[in-house]
């Protein structure tokens, strides 16, 4: 059975997921903030899933992170699912940590990324990036249009691996607060069977889902040479260089 890395897995739509897969038999690697949120994933330790700790806001941790998925072996899918709405972290997390991750961690054979609808309104623009936080110079669509334009970087220069960018809709967790209007029942739905199905309509790459459907990503998304800009801007904040 394939072994799915999830980060962001101790509440909302990543323990979702996790707790299907791991109901289907599947190995699990969980992502917990810091020790005290990983007791949260006790239960699901005691099904076998292993867990590792850090602060994806924090580039020694998110490294930190990288090193312990890399010691348990070769991840056979990767759900890029950790997020935040707002506050100093929103790009770290939202945007640098799934790129470090994504050059540090053994590539795996699947690799889903979370978006949002919201990234339709997010602005294509680097300028005056700051990917620390300090400053707060983007939003929380710019920061999905970001993470998918990633996707889809990742898509065409890595075509063994089957990379895909997901909507899970506006559900009521606890960052999409009560007001939200979505079917929660749905909203991992898509993520945990693009890392574990084996059904053909499910290995593909490139693509943007909603509710298992596919759709089409602002077009900024597909702007190759913002994909690279986005990269290169990424490598040089970090010092890590996809491969």
């Amino acid at each position: 059975m394939p072994r799915i890395f999830i980060t962001g897995s101790v509440e909302g739509l990543g323990r979702n997921a996790a707790e299907d897969l791991i109901a289907d038999g599947h190995e699990l690697v969980l992502h917990a903030r810091n020790d005290r949120r990983a007791d949260a994933l006790d239960d699901l330790a005691a099904k076998g899933a292993h867990v590792v700790v850090g602060d994806l806001a924090r580039l020694d941790e998110v490294r930190a992170v990288a090193d312990g998925v890399n010691r348990l072996g070769r991840m056979d899918a990767v759900i890029h699912n950790a997020g935040v709405e707002h506050g100093a972290s929103l790009l770290p997390v939202n945007v640098v940590a799934p790129y470090m991750l994504t050059a540090l961690i053994e590539p795996p054979a699947r690799l889903v990324y979370i978006s949002s609808g919201m990234h339709r309104g997010g602005q294509p623009d680097l300028t005056d990036v700051d990917w620390s936080g300090a400053r707060r110079t983007h939003s929380y669509s710019d920061s999905k249009l970001l993470v998918t334009a990633l996707a889809l970087f990742i898509a065409r220069t890595w075509p063994d691996v089957f990379t895909n960018a997901v909507d899970p809709g506006w559900v009521p967790t606890r960052m999409g607060g009560a007001a939200a209007n979505d079917d929660l029942r749905l909203g991992h739905v898509t993520q945990a069977w693009l890392a574990a199905s084996n059904a053909s309509e499910a290995h593909v790459t490139g693509r943007y889902w909603f509710h298992q459907a596919q759709q089409q990503p602002a077009p900024a998304t597909q702007d190759e040479a913002f994909q690279e800009e986005l990269v290169d801007t990424l490598a040089r904040y970090t010092g890590v260089t996809l491969h």
